[in-house]
């Protein structure tokens, strides 16, 4: 099945092709009609107590609520943040100061996102905490018998992402939550990438905390949250009012909390409705055309199963990625590279993950979404192909 389930979007008419979902996600046009009312009519404050409060505060709730169904979790354990980076710092900052260890442990791996590793190096420098930082294999993954190793009773915290936003490669979060309770410890799971891309329940994967992202789900940049588990105590990350449990003074975003809530009941209904299986499709149809049009040069990075459908990263022998990219202006997508001064540096991630320099510095971030269409599969791979052959005349 392959055939486009939405109109067409708007912003994606007229511009490249777009392969860059996992960085970002056009808003869906029903999501901000949801918002409008909310940014005009329904004006007031939540927390007041007079008939202009009463829609804002219903819309909250039902928002709230609309966001724990897409994850199996109650709207009470649900907690509004303006990014996926604060709900990472409530959750590891919050968790362990909560703890009051006296050497507090956190543990996490080598692919997190950067929200992650900074928030532990802070931990560490403002809070004394220890941090042990787990390597993954050659397709990104943690053993968890490396996790089991490296807990001890000092240990409050364990942070492991569901998926990883370059390869897409999906961790075992239910074995890894497993052993880290067994030890009596807390599990977070930065969920930015997996949630709407593929079934999450917080029950079944036993985390502690996990966090949602609304731009990676076709909601407004701004708009996040994390879950928490019923009674789970953390140190709030904003102080002041008792908004958000008391976790996260400040007068609520109502249109952004509904714009979340909307993203979350699409992304659950796409979910049911077979989406996961129509991207995964045009994602291996990419891969397959690129492949007979670049024999022997591709190389995948990542797990060719355990992953998100809707990634695909690869490495084309002979090229740097900023080159293909450069020479394939049609085609908007990234490459796992950095570029300071004009010189770029490899991935972290995939650095981690043991690829040397050269293939590193030549991956192709290809990510699709709710709009992809396989009209847009045949002319990204014509266009990366002749790229290709330009980059490489050129070298």
């Amino acid at each position: 099945m392959t055939h486009q389930t939405s109109p067409p979007h708007p912003g994606l008419t007229s511009g490249p092709v777009y392969l860059d979902y996992n960085a970002t996600t056009p808003v869906d046009p029903r999501v901000a009609d949801a918002m409008v009312p909310y940014l005009t009519t329904h004006f007031g404050n939540p927390s007041s107590t007079h008939p202009y409060a009463a829609e804002p505060r219903r819309a909250l709730a039902a928002a709230r609520a609309q966001v724990a169904g897409l994850i199996g979790a109650r709207p009470g354990e649900i907690v509004f943040t303006a990014s996926g980076s604060e709900a990472d710092l409530l959750a590891l900052r919050g968790a362990t100061l909560a703890s009051r260890h006296p050497r507090p442990h956190v543990i996490t791996q080598a692919t997190e996102h950067p929200a992650v590793l900074a928030t532990c190096q802070a931990l560490t420098r403002l809070h004394g905490a220890r941090v042990t930082v787990l390597p993954v294999d050659h397709e990104g993954l943690l053993d968890p018998a490396a996790l089991a190793d490296a807990l001890d009773e000092d240990t409050v915290l364990v942070s492991v992402m569901a998926a990883n936003n370059e390869t897409g490669a999906l961790q075992p979060v239910r074995e890894l939550a497993e052993i880290t309770h067994r030890a009596g410890a807390l599990f977070h799971c930065d969920a930015a990438q997996a949630a709407g891309k593929i079934p999450l329940d917080v029950r079944d994967l036993g985390a502690d905390l996990l966090t949602l992202v609304g731009h990676k789900m076709y909601a407004p940049k701004g708009a996040a949250a994390l879950y928490i588990r019923d009674g789970i105590e953390l140190e709030p990350v904003v102080y002041g009012g008792s908004q958000e449990a008391g976790l996260r003074a400040g007068t609520e975003n109502t249109a952004l909390a509904v714009a979340l809530g909307t993203a979350a009941q699409l992304a659950a209904d796409d979910l049911t409705g077979g989406a996961p299986a129509r991207i995964q499709s045009l994602r291996d149809e990419l891969h397959a055309r690129l492949t007979a049009a670049l024999p022997g040069r591709l190389r995948l990075n990542g797990p060719a199963a355990r992953r998100l459908p809707n990634t695909l990263n690869i490495s084309i022998d002979g090229t740097r990625g900023h080159d293909v990219l450069a020479a394939a202006p049609t085609v908007a997508a990234s490459t796992g590279s950095a570029c300071h001064s004009g010189t770029h540096t490899p991935s972290p991630v995939l650095t981690a993950m043991g690829y040397g320099p050269e293939r590193a510095l030549a991956a192709l971030r290809l990510t699709l979404g709710r709009w992809s269409t396989a009209d847009d599969i045949t002319a990204a791979a014509d266009a990366l192909t002749r790229a290709v052959s330009t980059t490489a005349s050129s070298r």
